[in-house]
């Protein structure tokens, strides 16, 4: 069954002049409308699921527009965007759906910024960590953004129904991820890799977790790792098909959560390729 994409149009009612601006979201978007994939509407997410993974003083700062770094910009109404990223993850968590949606959340810690960093790297709720924590199943997160998800790892380092791998360029924002720390395993990479060291990595990574603890994967699904891209790692179109491959052989339900990837189309293009090697389509 093909994987239906979550998504709304709100989500492209915010910012313009940001890297992380509305027109990465839509040209994907418009290039997936081609294909024969089915979108559904999500629904902004109650507080309640957002208070398992935020601190309480971190959501009322951000309801208020107190929250903004030099990343993250206070933009009005944020919040009720944030909250219907977050709801976009959760439906894909409940249908095995990819949320392509924004704002991003991989960056978003406890308290906003992760330990040791001061910016939340264009994120503000962290979309994958509020729908892992809304199932309560045991789930391996595959992070398979450019950067390293330091949110999530602050998140779950130390949950006992929680792996978290993470295949990220370093040296590179935000300079966290260099060693495996508890259940959090991170493989950094150099800049422009290539396929086969990165297809390497992550059968080394995949080949380290027993996969008949976990019910459910949950992947930080990003794109700049696209060449040429914010953090390239030389990967190309069909690099991602055989990630797909790789994913649909743990035979797991699997979601998929959009992080970043900046690079317009080629974003489209590499969901799809993504998407169809999970599914075993030619």
């Amino acid at each position: 069954m093909k994987t239906k994409i979550v998504f709304s149009e709100k989500c492209l009612s915010y910012g313009g002049w940001h890297i992380e601006s509305p027109q990465r979201v839509k040209t994907a978007y418009d290039f997936l409308k081609t294909r024969s994939y089915q979108f559904v509407e999500p629904e902004a997410t109650a507080e309640e699921d957002l208070l398992r993974v935020h601190d309480s003083d971190y959501i009322w700062n951000l309801k208020k527009g107190l929250v903004e770094d030099p990343d993250t910009p206070a933009y009005e109404n944020i919040y009720e965007y944030a909250r219907l990223s977050a709801g976009g993850a959760l439906l894909a968590a409940k249908i095995n759906g990819f949320s392509l949606m924004r704002p991003p959340g991989h960056h978003a810690g406890r308290h906003g910024a992760a330990l040791g960093v001061y910016t939340r790297g264009f994120c503000y709720l962290n979309n994958v960590a509020i729908a892992v924590k809304a199932l309560d199943r045991p789930t391996l997160i595959l992070d398979i953004d450019g950067h390293h998800g330091n949110g999530t790892q602050e998140i779950f380092r130390g949950d006992e129904k929680v792996v978290y791998i993470s295949l990220h360029r370093y040296p590179h924002y935000p300079g966290t991820g260099l060693h495996h720390e508890e259940n959090c395993l991170n493989f950094p990479l150099p800049a422009d890799c290539g396929e086969q060291r990165y297809l390497e990595t992550l059968d080394q990574a995949l080949g380290m977790v027993k996969m008949d603890r976990f019910e459910v994967v949950a992947v930080s699904a990003g794109f700049d790792t696209h060449l040429g891209d914010l953090a390239s790692l030389g990967l190309t179109e069909p690099a991602f098909r055989k990630i797909g491959e790789r994913i649909a052989a743990l035979k797991k339900p699997t979601f998929f959560v959009l992080e970043g990837g900046y690079a317009g189309e080629k974003n489209g293009k590499d969901i799809d390729q993504l998407l169809r090697g999970y599914e075993g389509e030619p």
